[in-house]
């Protein structure tokens, strides 16, 4: 049975080299920091499929389901939450990738993990943690490096999922709201390459890095095209806007419902990327996907009607920080974070992080309820138990 089961992988192998483009990131090329050990039982999964598998079976990615995409505290079942988010992802990356000849299981991998990182109420929950991180020595956050903080340092105790290179840098370098016509993937980083990454990333307040593969050029185009239409949709939804104040180039060119946007982004990229090189839109194509999102930042991520909660959230964020935080440097065990986070963590997280980047780390893995629920009835802002 375990030579069979080498045999259907040695098969997949080879049928990824027949059939992918000769710049698609191979199966057996993935590099993990450990090597599985020699005794190793045989399997028919490759890497990246491995990595997919890990990341969907993950505890950081089970909490997808109740955490906020642009809209917080609004009751509606309808809007988009982070779970259905990276399913759009995954499935729009998938179906470039298909054409482009490239490694679906990759694709796959760093869309499924590549918002794991984000915490409570969206991008504003975002820059909240940011300014206590950096206020408290902790320094910039961000969510794609929160996402390989829980992959690699959190999950397991502390043991981390040891995924590939591949797929840690294609999520890490997944930013979608940085707009960019042309990507073209910066090839053959190390881990060392990857480490030094990631602190960079974490001196500064806007990072916009460039993956190592074709892949996960695919993903960070992937994640505009997902969002773009579908928070226009559930803006549409809440009244925040008409279906005809979408700027008249956009609607020409692009269509004014989330599928016929999705659909003309998607063949856009498709006919003008090149197998063997980059992922690129076409210079019309880009121009009105960059008007389209300066539409939505102006009248939907900036609109006053739905930052009416941002202080009480605000209030909220620095409360647990501080709480957390005083939790740790007075040994409270009856805290949550010590049950609920701390509890057989590994010596070594404890060794390596300091007080501030511990209660990142568990205010950044909290669903929106979880967050809701660790505030005193009496200290929640009066709209929270009205929804």
């Amino acid at each position: 049975m375990s030579e069979k089961l080498g045999e259907m992988k040695n098969f997949l192998n080879l049928r990824e080299k027949e059939f992918f483009s000769p710049i698609a990131a191979l199966s057996a090329n993935a590099v993990r920091r450990s090597s599985p050990p020699s005794q190793s039982k045989p399997t028919y999964r490759q890497a990246f499929s491995l990595d997919a598998d890990r990341i969907l079976n993950s505890m950081a990615y089970s909490r997808y389901i109740d955490k906020t995409q642009v809209f917080s505290l609004i009751n509606n079942d309808h809007l988009t939450h982070r779970m259905i988010h990276v399913q759009l992802v995954s499935r729009i990356a998938r179906t470039i990738g298909r054409y482009l000849g490239l490694n679906e299981d990759l694709i796959e991998a760093a869309s499924l993990g590549h918002d794991i990182g984000h915490p409570p109420f969206g991008h504003d929950g975002e820059k909240l943690l940011s300014a206590l991180t950096q206020e408290y020595n902790a320094g910039f956050f961000h969510h794609n490096l929160q996402s390989i903080q829980f992959l690699e340092h959190i999950e397991r105790n502390g043991k981390g999922w040891n995924l590939s290179l591949q797929t840690l840098d294609a999520i890490v370098c997944h930013n979608g709201e940085i707009h960019a016509k042309t990507i073209k993937p910066q090839w053959d980083k190390t881990f060392e390459d990857f480490d030094k990454m990631v602190k960079e990333i974490q001196s500064q307040q806007k990072p916009n890095m460039i993956p190592m593969t074709m892949e996960g050029c695919v993903v960070k185009i992937a994640d505009t095209i997902s969002y773009i239409g579908r928070d226009m949709e559930d803006a549409i939804r809440l009244n925040l806007i008409e279906r005809g104040d979408i700027p008249k180039k956009c609607l020409n060119i692009l269509g004014n419902t989330n599928g016929t946007i999705v659909y003309n982004l998607v063949t856009d990229v498709i006919a003008n990327s090149s197998k063997n090189s980059y992922v690129c839109f076409s210079n019309k194509v880009s121009e009105a996907l960059l008007d389209l999102k300066r539409f939505n930042y102006e009248k939907i991520y900036l609109n006053p009607k739905i930052k009416e909660h941002l202080q009480g959230i605000k209030g909220m964020f620095r409360f647990l920080f501080e709480k957390y935080l005083e939790d740790l440097e007075k040994q409270n065990k009856e805290s949550v974070i010590f049950k609920d986070f701390l509890k057989g963590i590994s010596v070594e997280y404890h060794e390596n992080h300091s007080n501030a980047q511990i209660v990142r780390d568990f205010i950044a893995g909290m669903t929106d309820s979880y967050f809701i629920n660790k505030i005193p009835k009496k200290m929640r802002p009066q709209y929270i138990d009205n929804i």
